[in-house]
């Protein structure tokens, strides 16, 4: 599936097959563009839920939020779907809208330069040159995993993998496991695997406010009434947007007006303490900042897994990855058989947005641009002096509602610009400088409502915020996005050509 050498041009080539990729194509082909490729690294559709297969991996919010709204689904088999569901509903998205054809695998992007003359993309990837009229970078927040810079890290002799690269070949059972990190793949892996292993030492750096889960099985009786029951599945999914809205976007960007999640931290603790017998693990689990300056978890038996005989809490730094497991700054020998890293993902750093070098028609480098002048970008899709080139998930473009909500929201942005250029028989398009410094100009007025203003905020170890100190959320309501993704003005954007 990788061979592209048969067709090299396209108008429009999208880089990555997860939900966002799917989801653009899917607008692109409602809209009349066929010409269009996808192509991805991975063997197959999915994008993070591909590439993630680790004991315990679900979905955060509830599955009635986590889905397309024109692609919904009667079939979860509980409130939260499990993650093996979330890869078949993708490829069921791919074989329900025929997007196999416009798919490539295994297909690596390395670099990508626009060519100002033709006004094209030109793509380097693994197998092959692609060029195209229009780049969509479709890759999630959570698909590059990032690797803890500890010294010796490649001296371990014993089984070592990512949380994001599950080695299912490697048997967890009697075995003396370690496991770095304690943010929220942690918290579903953990009480999967304390009960097949002999011994199990969590190395905390930052605590995370855990909260319990409204997970249960749908059943028969709960899929019948989705699929059945007029208004079922309508009713179901405005319930979980109202609550995913109300526990984040509104909580977290108007903070300053709504200041909730006071309570729920007082909630969050009488959880800790309910869940954690000793009173020093119990501590030692409570984090010092406030709720919402991390992403909290949700788990109903991440907490009490700490009461096991078998399970230790370890907050001591680490000095060092060893041969044979892992020295503490106290000077304590961990040994283990297995060292499991859960040390999250390339969000904000410079080879993760986008995952490949990325060039104007100008020279400059996008990454590099964006490193010097801090991230900015239109309403998370579009930059300033990058033409025919957009993001389903850029800087400031997601709320933190539900992911699949940013995504239609974004294809919606770029199908009405690229329908624009159609219409004006436009070869380019690029948002304005000053529609850019508009929208980053109220984005940012908003920062101090957030929660991320919070002084706490700077105890908490958080991929939320860059190393600027910047949080690159987009501060607005669901509501507000939606529509003015749809409404902007295409004044906003020069077209030429």
């Amino acid at each position: 599936m990788s061979d592209i050498s048969s067709a090299t041009r396209h108008e429009i080539v999208i880089v990555g097959a997860g939900f966002s990729g799917l989801g653009t194509a899917i607008a692109l082909r409602k809209a009349g563009f066929e010409d269009f490729l996808i192509v991805d690294d991975a063997e197959g559709p999915g994008g993070t839920w591909r590439w993630n297969t680790y004991p315990g991996v679900a979905v955060d919010i509830p599955s009635f939020s986590y889905q397309f709204s024109f692609a919904q689904r009667s079939t979860w088999s509980r409130t939260y779907a499990p993650g093996r569901e979330l890869r078949a509903y993708a490829e069921q998205i791919v074989d329900e809208y025929d997007l196999r054809p416009h798919l490539r695998f295994g297909t690596r992007v390395r670099t990508a330069a626009f060519d100002q003359q033709s006004a094209t993309w030109r793509i380097s990837t693994s197998a092959g040159e692609l060029t195209a009229r229009w780049l969509i970078h479709a890759g999630g927040p959570l698909s590059q995993p990032k690797l803890p810079e500890i010294d010796g890290i490649d001296t371990f002799t014993g089984s070592m993998m990512h949380t994001s690269r599950w080695d299912q070949e490697v048997s967890l059972v009697g075995k003396r496991v370690g496991i770095i990190g304690t943010g929220a793949t942690a918290v579903q892996v953990i009480p999967e695997i304390a009960a097949q292993v002999e011994h199990l030492t969590v190395f905390q750096r930052t605590p995370i406010w855990c909260l319990p889960k409204p997970d249960f099985s749908l059943g028969r009786a709960g899929q019948l009434a989705l699929s059945k029951v007029p208004g079922g599945r309508r009713t179901a999914r405005f319930a979980s947007q109202a609550m995913v809205e109300a526990t984040f976007p509104l909580l977290a960007h108007f903070h300053r007006w709504v200041p909730a999640t006071d309570v729920v931290q007082v909630a969050a603790r009488r959880y800790i303490r309910s869940q954690v017998h000793d009173p020093v693990t119990r501590d030692k689990l409570t984090p010092r900042y406030a709720l919402g300056c991390k992403r909290p978890s949700f788990h109903n038996s991440y907490l009490s897994t700490f009461n096991r005989d078998n399970v230790a809490l370890e907050t001591t730094s680490i000095e060092a990855i060893t041969p044979t497991g892992i020295r503490t700054t106290d000077g304590t020998e961990h040994e283990l058989d297995v060292l499991i890293l859960a040390t999250g993902f390339k969000v904000t750093d410079k080879d993760a947005l986008p995952s490949y070098q990325l060039i104007s028609g100008d020279g400059v480098d996008l990454a590099e641009h964006w490193a010097e002048r801090r991230f900015h970008t239109y309403q998370g899709v579009a930059t300033a002096g990058f033409p025919n080139f957009f993001t389903v998930y850029g800087p400031y473009g997601y709320n933190g509602a539900s992911f699949f909500t940013l995504v239609e929201n974004s294809a919606a942005h770029i199908v009405r610009v690229l329908d624009e250029a159609r219409r004006r028989a436009a070869s380019s398009a690029q948002v304005t400088e000053s529609a850019q410094s508009q929208y980053m100009a109220a984005i940012l007025a908003r920062r101090p409502l957030q929660v991320f203003s919070n002084p706490t905020c700077a105890n908490a170890n958080s991929y939320y915020f860059t190393k600027q100190g910047d949080v690159p959320l987009r501060a607005s309501t669901t509501v507000e996005a939606a529509w003015k993704s749809r409404r902007f003005p295409l004044t906003h954007y020069k077209f030429a050509g």
